[in-house]
């Protein structure tokens, strides 16, 4: 079995450990699955904060390292995953004292936080497969980039298209984004940290020496 990907699709931290034709398709399902049971599993490590509908939570992280270790296409696709297991009903997304898990989660207070999962995994990955994941100081920078897609994303919705009622931009700021951006600066420096780490691990200088790398 041959599996083709993308000129830059090999340079991702999964690709490494999917190189034998006969195990990159089961590894690469595997890891999505993997990484969209890790999204599901953060959820539920939530924390409600009384001043603000959005719970504080890990996700991010998992969305960005994910994103990042599997590339863009696979990354977008593990959350493209979660959300679906979340509409189908399946108790994914993070505790509510007001809404059920299911389809009218994504139109409540964190819909826009949601929704931006797949677009910034895929933000994330994107740069990945341009070595940003390999280096802690462009890691930083990879990391960023999607967690600000979160943020626009999850703010613009509580401001907008949050049901039952939008919040106007002033209070979601105050709600959506400065509550959470000190602990999630703190986050990404410590999680840019990780795969440049496990890069050093694997060699990345001898595979990059390989032929036909970039």
């Amino acid at each position: 079995m041959t599996v083709r990907v993308g000129q830059f699709d090999g340079n991702t931290l999964l690709a490494t450990f999917a190189r034998r034709d006969d195990l990159a398709v089961p590894i690469r399902i595997a890891a999505v699955l993997f990484v969209t049971a890790l999204t599901a599993a953060a959820a539920q490590i939530s924390v409600p904060l009384p001043f603000t509908p959005v719970p504080f939570t890990l996700q991010p992280m998992v969305v960005l390292l994910g994103g990042a270790a599997l590339g863009s296409r696979l990354g977008m696709s593990s959350q493209a995953l979660y959300l679906l297991a979340g509409v189908a009903g399946l108790p994914v997304f993070a505790a509510s004292p007001v809404l059920p898990q299911g389809i009218g989660r994504l139109l409540g207070p964190t819909g826009g936080f949601l929704l931006s999962y797949p677009v910034a995994a895929l933000v994330a990955g994107w740069l990945a497969e341009r070595t940003f994941d390999r280096r802690y100081l462009t890691s930083i920078l990879a990391m960023s980039c999607g967690l600000a897609i979160i943020f626009a994303c999850g703010v613009a919705w509580l401001a907008w298209f949050a049901q039952p009622a939008p919040l106007g931009l002033s209070v979601a700021l105050r709600t959506g984004l400065y509550p959470f951006l000190p602990a999630d600066i703190v986050k990404i420096l410590i999680a840019s940290a990780i795969l440049p780490g496990v890069w050093t691990l694997v060699g990345f200088h001898a595979l990059d020496a390989r032929p036909g790398s970039r």
